[in-house]
């Protein structure tokens, strides 16, 4: 199935969408400029979504239009302590080629995943690897663009 999709936060604030006019709006264009924004297209069954987006898609048709209203457990689910990972300072130092880095910049793990640094001090630095929506109900408004 072939969706257009706006994502919210429950500030309103948009997060993620496919249509570029949003994006525009929104300043997402801005801060990823190299993203292309177009339709996104979904086998049901295989996890590419959200456990909780993939449910409401379920028997929706070509033309329908649905808000998804997805809680975190079937989102990113809840922020954990295991997500949350101490480093000596003097070794992430020497990892990162001498650099020490700053509170409120981002990592990537060797497994690709993006951990935001929330302390740092001369023993140790604890980086956050939590989903950046860990523990946050999502809102999305969806339109069927096809169904195959």
């Amino acid at each position: 199935m072939t969706l257009e999709y706006t994502g919210r936060l429950d500030d309103e604030t948009v997060f993620d969408t496919s249509r570029k006019s949003v994006a525009e709006e929104t300043g997402l264009a801005e801060a990823q400029p190299e993203r292309e924004y177009a339709p996104l297209t979904v086998e049901i069954g295989d996890e590419q979504v959200i456990e909780g987006m993939e449910e409401g898609l379920i028997g929706l048709e070509a033309g329908a239009t649905e808000t998804l209203t997805i809680p975190p457990e079937k989102a990113y689910g809840e922020p954990t302590d295991e997500n949350i990972q101490e480093f000596e300072t003097e070794e992430l130092r020497e990892m990162l080629g001498g650099q020490t880095p700053e509170e409120g910049s981002y990592l990537e793990a060797q497994n690709g995943s993006q951990g935001e640094v929330i302390h740092v001090d001369d023993e140790t630095v604890r980086v956050d690897f939590n989903p950046r929506l860990a523990g946050e109900t999502l809102t999305f408004d969806v339109e069927i663009v096809d169904v195959n």
